[in-house]
């Protein structure tokens, strides 16, 4: 497979405290990849720095080959990158449709018609449609998370990434975000995913990244680190 995003080597910071002290990853069309490591190693940062919310210092971002480091965050949007930020972010004021038409972008990054509309989102997440006409505000953190996606969807993105897919989330709620990502997967949306549920991330991920103090230190294929329990102790486990 062809990778839609590549990261090289990338830093970043907030002021004079540096962050991102190397991270490399790559993100195939069609691929799932999590980004893993403990609290505060730089998930976040990285993902921030990715969508031009934080400008890099050093590295290399790429979309389909396309260099694209410290672009402003409407032309990675127009790119392609789709964001489910941490903390949902919804427009508390705004019914579920109208946040959902505040995000609609009809067409592909190359220009095709997109298959996710209105319709397509609210068939996706039937609650949604059932809310429809309730503020952000109202609806439970659940709910907030669907809405947060079905409004990435509505950006018809190549790339999905999701900042703490499901933190916060009662267990039935989370069951049913990852049953929905895995349809996404198998209708072949490339995902980059942070959580923290190593066995959910497991079942769904094709590729693992961890990062550690700013810095990629392994990264592979699921299959190698569900065979490396050494490494899931070294970087993941408390």
């Amino acid at each position: 497979m062809s990778a839609l995003l590549e990261i090289e080597d990338l830093h970043a910071g907030y002021g004079t405290v540096e962050v991102l002290r190397g991270v490399s990853l790559s993100v195939a069309h069609g691929e799932v990849v999590t980004l893993l490591g403990r609290n505060g190693m730089g998930k976040t940062t990285t993902v921030r720095t990715l969508f031009g919310l934080l400008p890099a210092t050093a590295g290399v971002i790429r979309i389909d080959g396309q260099p694209m480091t410290g672009s402003p965050p409407h032309r990675m949007a127009r790119a392609g990158l789709g964001l489910v930020p941490e903390g949902r972010q919804v427009f508390p004021t705004l019914s579920v449709e109208e946040n959902l038409r505040a995000a609609a972008r009809p067409v592909t990054a190359t220009g095709a018609p997109g298959r996710w509309d209105l319709a397509a989102c609210y068939a996706f997440f039937p609650r949604l449609a059932e809310r429809r006409e309730s503020p952000g505000a109202r609806l439970s953190g659940g709910e907030q998370q669907m809405l947060a996606i079905a409004r990435a969807l509505m950006t018809n993105p190549r790339l999905l990434v999701l900042d703490e897919a499901t933190e916060g989330l009662a267990p039935l709620v989370r069951a049913e975000i990852w049953d929905r990502l895995g349809a996404l997967k198998a209708e072949g949306e490339a995902i980059l995913v942070i959580d923290k549920n190593l066995a959910a991330l497991e079942r769904l991920a094709d590729a693992h990244v961890i990062l550690e103090r700013g810095e990629t230190v392994w990264r592979g294929r699921a299959q190698d680190l569900a065979a490396d329990p050494d490494v899931i102790d070294r970087h993941l486990h408390l």
